[in-house]
């Protein structure tokens, strides 16, 4: 930070001061419009960027953001004394210290007036400010006041309300998440706010919109949330335009044309198509992690999708070593050990493949009952959704889900590619018998015998449920060595509870 001298005029035994370090508005927006050019995501606010260059581990990209500082006030001067707060600003001004742009000593009865002629000019600062700090002058009237454990009794803060200004809605874009989430943005006319420019606001949802009634060419009242984040504070309605009609989100993904579905429990509309662009990165890693497929993180798959090797996850299995290697992370070693797990995945079960195309609440469980249940992932496609929500494990919401999912053209073509490739579409785990058809086993302690991994394999191969808690439709507990709170609760609703011998007794 190079407004901090290195060398002061006057050589004191000790000198403590404080200060705030800021990025001057002009520099944060040069830095933003270079990132941009360089397709970086651009910082959000100077305080925000401030405090990120403050972190960096290297001084040399901190020494880049040219950050700067306000010294307000002097904590330590041994060797020195003073009888006022202006004489300690003063003097730290005559060390070459950067010190606040503005103070001013005034009377009482003037104090409402400065703190309002402060905020009227605060676009004349390099910084941005929410408000002012008047402090008693007299350091030794500040003494007799005091403190109390968390701040002084001789200072008090002022915040002033957030700046209020109008702008016109020019248009409504939606963004779409790696989530799928659609995000619907307002394109406004450029408007200076608390010291920077704002042409964007976010509106949420459906339901935002539908709140405020806002629409394109609407006259609107712009602030910034917390001096940071801009929002919409109300719609002028008496300038609105003739002709206007309300806003509605579409009801098809604006990147890849899926449906679009709001959330059950939520305001949040989400694309459904499982090959979307806009989504891919999420897909590839949430299918190289389910799929067991190491080495694939979602750096690699970036590179991977940046490069336009991969587009949907059965270009997986087209990969080669040689087009692995020269990426970052990868050697050559690493390169042909994901190669290998890529092909080792071909030959999953069919659950790991249901649990990898990212259905929404379809977990491992539920993945397993269902290829269980169905054997193939045609005639889980085929099954309709009153079969689906009869599958234990599968409510109805999520039945909806998996038909939506099964349904789409995107997801057709997915399991069509994956299977051209050579991707295991059917299930290999077969039930051994249904000698615990309608049980649910509660596994709990530390197992000597086998891992509760394998005991749950071992009592869903033959017919039953292997459950996360204890409730009084559980049928056994198994109790290992150090169980706690589940053995407890069995023990209370008065459910059997088995030791590792008496289960494999039940097995055999």
């Amino acid at each position: 930070i190079r407004s901090i001298p290195m060398t002061l005029p006057e050589k004191l035994p000790r000198l403590i001061v404080r200060g705030e370090v800021y990025m001057a508005r002009s520099v944060f927006e040069e830095i933003n419009a270079r990132r941009e050019i360089e397709g970086k995501p651009l910082m959000a606010n100077p305080r925000n960027a401030a405090a990120g260059s403050l972190r960096q581990l290297d001084p040399k990209i901190a020494a880049q953001r040219r950050l700067d500082i306000a010294v307000f006030n002097l904590q330590l001067a041994e060797g020195r004394e003073f009888s006022t707060h202006t004489e300690t600003i003063d003097y730290l001004a005559s060390q070459h210290f950067k010190v606040i742009p503005h103070k001013r000593l005034s009377a009482p009865s003037d104090i409402l007036a400065e703190i309002a002629a402060l905020g009227d000019g605060r676009e004349q600062f390099p910084f941005d400010i929410d408000g002012a700090v008047v402090k008693l002058d007299d350091l030794h009237d500040r003494e007799i006041i005091g403190s109390t454990a968390k701040f002084p009794k001789w200072a008090i803060a002022y915040k002033y309300p957030p700046e209020v200004k109008p702008s016109v809605v020019k248009d409504i874009v939606v963004q779409v998440g790696r989530t799928g989430v659609l995000t619907p943005k307002a394109e406004l006319e450029p408007v200076r706010l608390a010291g920077t420019t704002v042409a964007f606001a976010t509106l949420h949802n459906q339901d935002y919109i539908t709140q405020k009634d806002i629409r394109v060419g609407d006259t609107v009242l712009m602030r910034k949330a917390g001096e940071i984040i801009p929002e919409i504070v109300e719609v002028v309605a008496d300038k609105r335009p003739a002709g206007t009609k309300p806003y509605t989100l579409p009801e098809t993904c604006p990147v890849c044309g899926a449906p679009v579905v709001r959330d059950e429990d939520g305001a949040a509309l989400r694309c459904t198509g499982a090959e979307c662009p806009a989504q891919l990165l999420r897909y590839l890693t949430h299918f190289a992690s389910r799929g067991a497929i190491d080495g694939l993180g979602p750096a690699v798959m970036q590179q991977l999708i940046d490069s336009g090797l991969v587009r949907t996850a059965a270009d997986l299995y087209s990969l080669t070593p040689k087009q692995l290697e020269p990426l970052e992370r990868m050697g050559k070693k690493s390169a042909q050990n994901a190669v290998d797990a890529i092909a080792r995945s071909r030959d999953n079960d069919l659950w790991r493949l249901i649990n990898a195309l990212g259905i929404r609440q379809v977990g491992e469980k539920a993945a397993k009952t269902l290829a269980q249940r169905f054997g193939t992932m045609d005639a889980l496609v085929a099954a309709p959704e009153e079969e689906l929500t009869a599958v234990d494990d599968v409510g109805p919401i999520t039945a909806r889900y998996l038909c939506q999912w099964m349904k789409s053209p995107q997801s057709r073509d997915l399991l069509a590619r994956l299977k051209a490739v050579g991707v295991n579409m059917t299930c290999k785990e077969k039930t051994v018998d249904s000698r615990f058809a309608g049980m649910t086993f509660v596994l709990t302690g530390t197992l000597e015998k086998f891992t509760r991994d394998a005991a749950a394999e071992m009592i869903e191969k033959r017919g039953g449920k292997a459950a996360g808690s204890v409730s009084k439709k559980t049928t056994y507990v198994v109790a290992g060595e150090n169980a706690g709170s589940k053995l407890q609760k069995a023990e209370a609703l008065g459910i059997p509870v088995l030791t590792e011998d008496e289960f494999l007794a039940l097995l055999d």
